[in-house]
C-alpha cells in the first residue's frame, strides 16, 4: 500500500518527470485510460495540456510511443521540451541527414528513447510501416500510436490531411497495439468521423470543456485608430509577446514594418517567405528576440510558446474552429491574455470575395459545395464579432459546450454595448421583399438595399422597380448600415436565405410578425474603439521602479532565464514557463526543498536550475534591501533529487501477475513465453517491482560483475538519462533492459530501511 505521505504512482511521476504537482481537470481520467491501454479520442483545448496525455504512459508503459505530428517545427518543440526534461525522446523528419536519422533509428532499436516523433508520410513509409516498426515491436515493444491533431483525419476538420486518411494502416498492421487520439478542436461531426477513420475499438472518448477562462475577448471596429492602438499595446508591454494575424501577405508585410519602423521588434511571417526566413522569424520570437510577430494563419500550429501574452486578429478569422485555435495560442501557460479581433465592413467584403475565388482551376465554375461551406462558416464568424451576447459563451456554444454568462472576461460582459431600435428599418427592408414577392421576384440583400436607397442602376430601371412604394425610402441609412441590418435579421431568424452562387430572400413566420408590429428588432451598434477605458489586461507600465516587490522580481528572472535559455541554445520557456516564474517572485523560495514546491520544477529541473535561481532570487531581496529568511548554504548536490522515492503505489495487476511467477522459478524469457508477451514487456515488469522495493533476487537477472559495473555507470552519470551510462560502458556491451533493472534495484534499495 502507498505511504501516508507519499503521492500516488501517477501524481509522483508527473511531479517527477513534467513537476506539475496535480493534474489539469480531464487529464488523470485520460492518463488512465492510455495507459489501460484503450483505445482513446480525447478533445482538450488548446492550452490544456493534452501533449502530457500520451507523454506521461509513454514513460510508464514499457515499449516506445510512436507520436504521429503533422509539422516538424512542432516536432521538434515537443522533442526539445521533453529533452529538458531528462525524458529519452526523438523525431524522424527531414530536417535530419541520412547518418542522423540512422543514429536514431539504431538507438530505438536498442531502448534508448521512450517516444519517437514523425510525419504521417515517413511513417506510411513502406520501409518504415511494414520494415521498421515490426522490427522496433520486436526490439523494446511499441506502448501506443499517438495521433496528434487528429482533426487532420476528417475532411470537416478544419485542417484536413490527406496523408492523415491513411492512418488506418496502422489498425491494420498492428492490431493489438492501442491507438491514442487528440486534437484540441473537433465538433461531434468530425469527432465521429476520426473515430471511423481511424478504426478505432470502442475508444474512451474524453472531451474536455473548451473554456479557457484565463483569455479575455474582445470585439473592436476596425478604424483610423487600429493601428495606434495596436503600437501602443506593444509600445507598452516590451516584455510581452504578442501575435497579429492578417488574411493577407501583403498585409502581414506592411504592418510588420510599421511596427518595426516604430521601434518594436516586429517580424513577418507567411508562406511567401522563404523557408529560411520563416525558421529564422519563428526562432527569433520564440526566444523572445521579437516581441512580435505578424502572421497568416500559416503561423502558430508548429510552436508551443506558452507565454503569448496577446493575441489580435486585425482582420476577420475565416472560421469558428481557426479563430479559436488562433486566438488560444495565448496564455497556454495559464496566466492572463488578451484576444482581440478588429472588425470592420471591409472585411465581410474581402472574405465574401476570397470565397468567390473558389472555383474549379479547369472550368472556373463555383465549387458550390465549398462556397456553401466557406458562407455558413464567415456567418458563424460573424455572429461572433457582431453579437452582444457573452463572448465565451457563443465559442463555447459552438462546440456544443453550454455555458452560463457572464464570463467576466470579454468586453460585451463587463462593458455591454448599447442596444438601438431598429424596427422601423427592419420594417422597411421586409416590406420590400413582401413587396417583391407579390410580382413573385425575389432577389439578395445587396439588390434590395439598393431598392430602398433609390439606387438609380439599370437592373432596377429595366424591372420597373423605381414605380414601387419601396423605392428610396431607406435614404437615411448607409449602404454598411443597411447591411448591418440585414444580418442582424437573418441572425434572429427574422428572415430567410436560400439558394448557393446567389442567395435570395424570403420572408418567414417571424419576419411577418414583424411586419405586423408584433415584434420589435433591437441589436447593438457597431463596436466602437474605447477611449481612457481601463479594461482587464490593458497596457501598464513595465518600469521596475514602479512595479510592486513580486513584478520586479519576476522581470529580473525573466533576464536569469533568457541568459541560461540563450547558453543552452534553446528558447526561455523550455527552461521555464511565466507560470512558474510567478510562483518563485511570490514565493521567493530560497532552499531545494523550497524550489521544489514550485510548479513546473521536477527532478532534472531542480538539478539543472535550482542552484542559479535560489540564488538570483537571495540576490535580489539582499539588493533590494528586503528581509532574507535565514536558510542553511546548500552545495550543488542538494538540488539533486532523490528519485527513488518518488514511485509508490499498489502494483498493477499484470505486475503482479509477473512477480508471482518469477517467485515460482520461472525466468523472464519463460514468463514471457507463458503470459504470451514480449521480453521487454517483462522487463519492465520487473523494473517496476525492483523500483518499488519488492524482495527480488537481482543475482537472478544479471551477475554480480555486471551488477556492479552497471552500478558504477549510474552512479557516475546519473539515473535521468540512461544513455550517457550505456555509452561509458562501452555501446552494445550491456542492453539498456540490464540498466533499466539496475536502475530499478538502486531504487527499491534506497527505499528500503537500512538496518
Amino acid at each position: 500500500m502507498p505511504s501516508a505521505d507519499r503521492p500516488p504512482l501517477l501524481e509522483a511521476s508527473l511531479k517527477r518527470w513534467f513537476g506539475f504537482d496535480r493534474f489539469r481537470p480531464g487529464q488523470r481520467e485520460v492518463v488512465s485510460d492510455a495507459l489501460a491501454g484503450h483505445d482513446l479520442l480525447a478533445i482538450m483545448p488548446t492550452g490544456g495540456g493534452k501533449s502530457l496525455c500520451f507523454q506521461l504512459p509513454a514513460l510508464i508503459r514499457p515499449g516506445v510511443m510512436v507520436v504521429v505530428s503533422p509539422l516538424i517545427a512542432l516536432m521538434q518543440d515537443q522533442v526539445r521540451l521533453l529533452r529538458d526534461n531528462g525524458i529519452d525522446a526523438a523525431f524522424l523528419n527531414s530536417s535530419l541527414t541520412a547518418r542522423e536519422s540512422a543514429e536514431t533509428t539504431a538507438g530505438l532499436l536498442r531502448g534508448e528513447f521512450k517516444l519517437v516523433y514523425l510525419a504521417p508520410e515517413r511513417l506510411l513509409l513502406p520501409e518504415f510501416l511494414s520494415g521498421f516498426l515490426p522490427r522496433l515491436q520486436e526490439a523494446q515493444g511499441l506502448s501506443g500510436f499517438t495521433i496528434d491533431e487528429a482533426h487532420c483525419v476528417s475532411e470537416w476538420g478544419h485542417d484536413f490531411r490527406p496523408e492523415y486518411r491513411q492512418m488506418h494502416r496502422l489498425r491494420e498492421h498492428f492490431p493489438d497495439v492501442p491507438v491514442f487520439a487528440f486534437t484540441a478542436t473537433a465538433t461531434g461531426r468530425v469527432r465521429d468521423d476520426i473515430s471511423h477513420q481511424l478504426g478505432l475499438r470502442d475508444p474512451a472518448v474524453h472531451v474536455a470543456s473548451f473554456n479557457r477562462p484565463n483569455l479575455h475577448y474582445a470585439v473592436r471596429a476596425k478604424d483610423g485608430r487600429s493601428y495606434g492602438e495596436l503600437l501602443e499595446r506593444a509600445r507598452k508591454r516590451p516584455s510581452h509577446s504578442g501575435i497579429v494575424y492578417c488574411l493577407s501577405r501583403k498585409r502581414v508585410d506592411e504592418l510588420a514594418a510599421s511596427l518595426a519602423d516604430d521601434g518594436i521588434r516586429a517580424l513577418p511571417y507567411h508562406a511567401g517567405l522563404s523557408a529560411e526566413d520563416r525558421r529564422n522569424h519563428q526562432d527569433a520570437f520564440i526566444r523572445d528576440d521579437a516581441q512580435v510577430i505578424v502572421a497568416t494563419i500559416a503561423f502558430g500550429m508548429g510552436i508551443n510558446k506558452p507565454d503569448v501574452r496577446w493575441v489580435v486578429h486585425y482582420d476577420l478569422p475565416k472560421t469558428m474552429e481557426g479563430y479559436y485555435q488562433e486566438a488560444g495560442r495565448a496564455g497556454r501557460d495559464g496566466l492572463d491574455a488578451d484576444c482581440l479581433l478588429y472588425f470592420g465592413v471591409g472585411d465581410i467584403r474581402t472574405a465574401e470575395f476570397l470565397i468567390q475565388q473558389k472555383v474549379d482551376p479547369a472550368t472556373g465554375a463555383p465549387l458550390e459545395a465549398e462556397q456553401r461551406m466557406a458562407k455558413l462558416q464567415l456567418r458563424k464568424v460573424l455572429d461572433y464579432a457582431e453579437s452582444t451576447e457573452c463572448r465565451r459563451a457563443i465559442q463555447l456554444r459552438y462546440f456544443g459546450e453550454n455555458f452560463n454568462p457572464p464570463c467576466g472576461a470579454c468586453d460585451n460582459c463587463l462593458d455591454p454595448k448599447p442596444v438601438e431600435d431598429w424596427t422601423l428599418e427592419a420594417r422597411q427592408f421586409l416590406s420590400a421583399i413582401a413587396r417583391l414577392a407579390q410580382r413573385n421576384e425575389r432577389f439578395g440583400a445587396a439588390y434590395i438595399i439598393d431598392l430602398l436607397r433609390g439606387a438609380e442602376t439599370q437592373k432596377l430601371i429595366d424591372r420597373g422597380h423605381q414605380s414601387l412604394s419601396v423605392y428610396g425610402i431607406g435614404k437615411q441609412r448607409s449602404q454598411d448600415e443597411w447591411r448591418l441590418l440585414v444580418r442582424a435579421l437573418l441572425h434572429q431568424g427574422l428572415v430567410e436565405e436560400f439558394g448557393d452562387s446567389f442567395p435570395v430572400l424570403r420572408l418567414n413566420e417571424a419576419g411577418r410578425a414583424v411586419l405586423k408590429g408584433e415584434r420589435p428588432v433591437t441589436f447593438a451598434v457597431a463596436p466602437q474603439a474605447e477611449k481612457g477605458k481601463r479594461r482587464r489586461g490593458a497596457a501598464v507600465s513595465t518600469d521596475s521602479s514602479a512595479m510592486p516587490e513580486a513584478d520586479a522580481l519576476f522581470e529580473a528572472l525573466r533576464g536569469l532565464r533568457k541568459e541560461l535559455a540563450d547558453r543552452q541554445g534553446v528558447p526561455p520557456y523550455v527552461v521555464f514557463s511565466d507560470a512558474s516564474l510567478r510562483q518563485m517572485a511570490e514565493r521567493q523560495p530560497l532552499t531545494s526543498a523550497a524550489f521544489l514546491d514550485i510548479s513546473g520544477v521536477g527532478s532534472r529541473k531542480l538539478a539543472q536550475y535550482g542552484a542559479a535561481f535560489t540564488s538570483a532570487i537571495r540576490a535580489f531581496l539582499v539588493e533590494k534591501g528586503l528581509s532574507v529568511p535565514d536558510a542553511p548554504a546548500e552545495d550543488a548536490k542538494a538540488f539533486e533529487i532523490d528519485e527513488a522515492n518518488i514511485v509508490d503505489e499498489d502494483l498493477p495487476e499484470t505486475v503482479l501477475t509477473t512477480m508471482t511467477l518469477f517467485d515460482r522459478g520461472l525466468s523472464p524469457d519463460q514468463i514471457a513465453a507463458q503470459r504470451a508477451l514480449d521480453a521487454n514487456t517483462i522487463s519492465g515488469h520487473l523494473e517496476a517491482l525492483l523500483a518499488h522495493g519488492t524482495a527480488i533476487d537481482i543475482s537472478r537477472l544479471i551477475d554480480h560483475a555486471r551488477l556492479q559495473a552497471i552500478v558504477g555507470a549510474l552512479e557516475k552519470h546519473g539515473v535521468a538519462r540512461l544513455k550517457p551510462a550505456w555509452e561509458a560502458l562501452g555501446s552494445g556491451v550491456y542492453s539498456y533492459d540490464e540498466l533499466r533493472l539496475v536502475r530499478g534495484w538502486l531504487h527499491g534499495r534506497a527505499r528500503r530501511p537500512t538496518a
